[in-house]
This record gives C-alpha cells, sequence and structure tokens, in this order.
C-alpha cells in the first residue's frame, strides 16, 4: 500500500487523538468521582480540623468557558444542599416568567361607590404576591381611597384563593414556630406573617417598644423596664416574651441598656387571621373606615374591578430570595409556577413544574433534584454538585444571565456573604457571587467566583456531616483556592 500523503496522515493523526480525547472523557464520567484524588491542602487540613471526612463532602469548580473541572469531588452524589436549592427555584422562575413579571393584588367592589363609600363589600384577591410589605400595602390603600373609596358600608373581604397551602405545624420542621423562616406560603401574603418589636432605650429607665405592622386587636407594651449592666448578652431571653396569646404580646422581663436599640422580628402565633388584622390595621391607619369586619373569603364573579396594585419585578424578588435567603418568598416562587399550569396554585404541581423545567433547560442527563418546597428548608431535598454545576454553567449562557448572578449574595459586600470580608478571604471579597445554605448537619455554598487570572468558575461546596458547621471554613477555602487561580 503507498504511503498517505502528509496532510492525510496529518488528518488520521487527528482523528486518532479526538478519539482518544472522547474516550478519556468518556472514562473520566464513568469512574467513580474524586475519592482517589488530593484535594487541595487548605481545604484539607480545614476538614480534618473540623472532624468532617472526605466522603461528607462534595466539591466542583467548573470553569465557565466550557474547559474540564478544575476541581471535582464526589460531585455526582445526591447531598442536602439547604437553602442553595433557591439557586434552582429562581432561575427557573427567571426562565419561565422573565424577569419584568410581576404579580397583582386586585381590589373588587359588589357594590355602587358615590362620594368617596363604597356600599358594599371590599374584596382583596391576593395574586400570590411574594413581597407585599407595609409600603406597599399603605400605597394600595391610599390609591383607592384616591380611585374613590375611603369608607365601606361592608365587610373587608381577602381572597387567597390562588393558591392552596395546605395546613401545616409551623413546629414541625425544627420546633422554631416563632422564627420567620418557618412561615408558611400564602396567595394574600401580608408583610411575610411577621411582627417586628423594636426597642429604644430612654433615660427615664425604660425602653419604648414599636410594634409593625398594628394588628387590629393585638396589644403590646408601650414599654419596657431597663436593666443596667455592661454587656448585652441573651437581651431577647431577658425581655421573658410572651406570644402565644393572638390577642396580646407580654413582655414580663427587661431589656439590657446595653444593647442600644435593636428589633425582633417574631412570626405571628396565629398566621390564619394575620392578613385580616393587618390590613384592616392599615386600611384605617391610611384614612380608611370600615364598618364590618375583615375577613377571609372569595371574590364573588360579579364583583367590579376597583384597583390593580402590581408587585416588584421578579428581578428584584429572585435578588431577595437569594441574597437575603428568604424561605417564603422562595415557595411563593413555586406555588406561582404551579398555578401557571392548574388552579389553585399546588405545591406537588409546582414540584411537578420545576421538573419538567429541569428536563427542558438542563437536560434529562444531568440527575433531577429531589425537590420538596423549592427553598431547602427541608430533610428531603437532594441535588448533587454536578447537577448544580451544571445549572450555573447554563445559567452563565442564559439571556438573562447578569440577572441571574446580580441576584446572588455578593462576596463581602451584601446579603448572607456580608461578613466574609472579616474572615480574611481577601481574594473572593468582589469577586464572588453565591448562595449559601444552613440547616442542622448541612453547610453548603454555590454560586459563580472571578480569578485571579480572569477566568470564571461555577463553584460548589455541600457538606452533609453532624460537623457541618464546623466545616464552614473548608468552604471559605474552597472559594479562596478557587479565586488564587495563578497559584
Amino acid at each position: 500500500m503507498p504511503p498517505l500523503p502528509s496532510r492525510f496522515l496529518r488528518l488520521a493523526l487527528a482523528g486518532v487523538a479526538a478519539l482518544a480525547a472522547a474516550a478519556l472523557a468518556l472514562a473520566a464520567r464513568a469512574a467513580p468521582s474524586g475519592d482517589a484524588r488530593p484535594l487541595p491542602p487548605e481545604i484539607a487540613t480545614a476538614l480534618a480540623h473540623a472532624r468532617v471526612p472526605r466522603d461528607a463532602v462534595a466539591l466542583l469548580v467548573q470553569p465557565l468557558d466550557g474547559g474540564p473541572p478544575r476541581l471535582a469531588h464526589r460531585e455526582g452524589a445526591a447531598m442536602n444542599p439547604a437553602s442553595v436549592m433557591k439557586l434552582v427555584t429562581t432561575l427557573a422562575a427567571l426562565d419561565q416568567l422573565g424577569p419584568a413579571y410581576t404579580w397583582k393584588t386586585r381590589f373588587y367592589a359588589d357594590g355602587p361607590v358615590a362620594d368617596g363609600v363604597l356600599d358594599g363589600n371590599l374584596y382583596i384577591e391576593g395574586g400570590g404576591d411574594p413581597k407585599l410589605v407595609l409600603e406597599r400595602v399603605d400605597a394600595a390603600f391610599r390609591a383607592l381611597q384616591a380611585a374613590g373609596v375611603r369608607q365601606v358600608r361592608g365587610d373587608m373581604v381577602l381572597d387567597g384563593s390562588v393558591f392552596e397551602a395546605p395546613a401545616r405545624d409551623p413546629a414541625a420542621f425544627d420546633n422554631e414556630p416563632l422564627r420567620p423562616y418557618n412561615v408558611a406560603p400564602d396567595g394574600l401574603l401580608v408583610n411575610f406573617k411577621a411582627l417586628i418589636l423594636r426597642f429604644a432605650p430612654q433615660d427615664d429607665g425604660t425602653a419604648l417598644v414599636h410594634a409593625e405592622p398594628p394588628l387590629a386587636g393585638v396589644t403590646v407594651p408601650a414599654q419596657v423596664a431597663l436593666a443596667r449592666g455592661p454587656a448585652c448578652g441573651d437581651w431577647r431571653g431577658a425581655l421573658q416574651a410572651d406570644f402565644s396569646d393572638p390577642n396580646a404580646v407580654r413582655l414580663a422581663g427587661r431589656y439590657p441598656a446595653a444593647c442600644g436599640e435593636r428589633e425582633w422580628a417574631v412570626a405571628y402565633v396565629e398566621p390564619a387571621s394575620y392578613a385580616q388584622r393587618a390590613l384592616l390595621a392599615l386600611f384605617r391607619a391610611a384614612g380608611g373606615e370600615l364598618d364590618g369586619a375583615a375577613r377571609a373569603g372569595r371574590r364573588p364573579a360579579g364583583a367590579r374591578l376597583l384597583l390593580e396594585a402590581p408587585s416588584l419585578p421578579l428581578a428584584e424578588v429572585i435578588a431577595d430570595v437569594n441574597k437575603r435567603s428568604n424561605n417564603v418568598m422562595a415557595q411563593q416562587l413555586v406555588l406561582t409556577l404551579a398555578a401557571r399550569r392548574a388552579l389553585p396554585g399546588r405545591m406537588e404541581e409546582g414540584r411537578a413544574a420545576l421538573a419538567a423545567w429541569w428536563r427542558r433547560f438542563v437536560g434529562a442527563a444531568t440527575p433531577a433534584p429531589v425537590l420538596d418546597n423549592g427553598a431547602g428548608l427541608s430533610r428531603d431535598e437532594r441535588i448533587s454538585a454536578g447537577a448544580l454545576g451544571r445549572l450555573l454553567l447554563l445559567a452563565s449562557h442564559h439571556a438573562q444571565a447578569e440577572v441571574y448572578r446580580q441576584s446572588l449574595s455578593l462576596a463581602g459586600i451584601d446579603g448572607t456573604t456580608e461578613r466574609m470580608r472579616e474572615r480574611g478571604l481577601a481574594q473572593v471579597v468582589g469577586n464572588a457571587w453565591l448562595k449559601t445554605g444552613t440547616l442542622r448537619d448541612v453547610a453548603a455554598v454555590a454560586g459563580y467566583v472571578r480569578g485571579q487570572s480572569g477566568q470564571q468558575y461555577a463553584v460548589v461546596g455541600l457538606v452533609n456531616h453532624p460537623q457541618a458547621s464546623a466545616a464552614r471554613p473548608a468552604l471559605d477555602a474552597l472559594l479562596e483556592w478557587t479565586a488564587n487561580d495563578l497559584h
């Protein structure tokens, strides 16, 4: 056989090389991930100090240019990600709804309006707004007055039927029913169903107590005695607060003067009546008059639309979800996606919507997460570091990539990573956009890191172990190692 011309020989050799590279890549994918490869020394040392074994950790550092992973350790293991699961929920919402999407809270009347008086009932129909906070409620009521309704000769009827959120025990997750993160979602979610107490020490030996929002029928002490001393200490415990009575907050203790001004947010003890109490008090505070009562109900088909109050745009909402790790807002997103499939929106439909989106966006080849509520406030949710890395890689090429990135906490600057500056992460501060997650036995971080070289990385670190909280320095070391890519 005559020798091949040199150009054909080069092509043949290139083809062999390409096939060999492909075979190696396939073998790498098929091989057990990571355990045989040494971890960077600073990460390994931090894990050893925390007494967390390698097999309780999953790590991935993936260049966004599509190159091979810089670090991959147990990236295929299904792990509890805690609040890092919000990365899935917020991207799914952004991809399907768009950054300008808004929820609508609508106000209806079932009677005539004349001379500022509604002769009938006022209906407030929730649209699932994740951030219907006090300022926006007040603005809506003032707009309603400008539209001609200052007095209602009937009831205020609240309709949250766009979602069907089953009743649940707020203490079931961690026996902390008054923690705001345990608040359940609602079609008419007002101010996260939270009561905020603000304490301001005075010169007369007392601290003024201001409660926000006002809740109709709920009394709160106007002041509490001060405790003198050099230290603030456990000031919440010192107050001996009792929130068990839906009609009264009791403070039997003292407020430490050394604490200065502080605030305490608690989930209202009777969540089913929160919207009724808050909206009635806020309507009156805005100058409105209501002859009847505030109650739950459904808007009748023949009611006339008076006002439509839009929410903040989705781009701002997901920034609150990710930067501040707001659990109930994340669940509102899941139920919103559910309500697009069928009314009322139910959590099981939301899980189905997220699973269908995952197959379309990420692909069936990448194992889908095990979803519960989409917020990460769950002992059952699972996802692999590899799947999260794939999600982040695809998101970086999305039309709304920058909106998504900016929704994450900028390391050392804002959100849940604001204190990274204090932890000495010099290369990470200002160069990482992150979502953190913490539960009992779980510590997690994921997001984007810009290296000193200018290379951008998707980074995932998941720890599932009883000593997970002690392993947070190992996740810090992962981020710093990624940023220091010139070494």
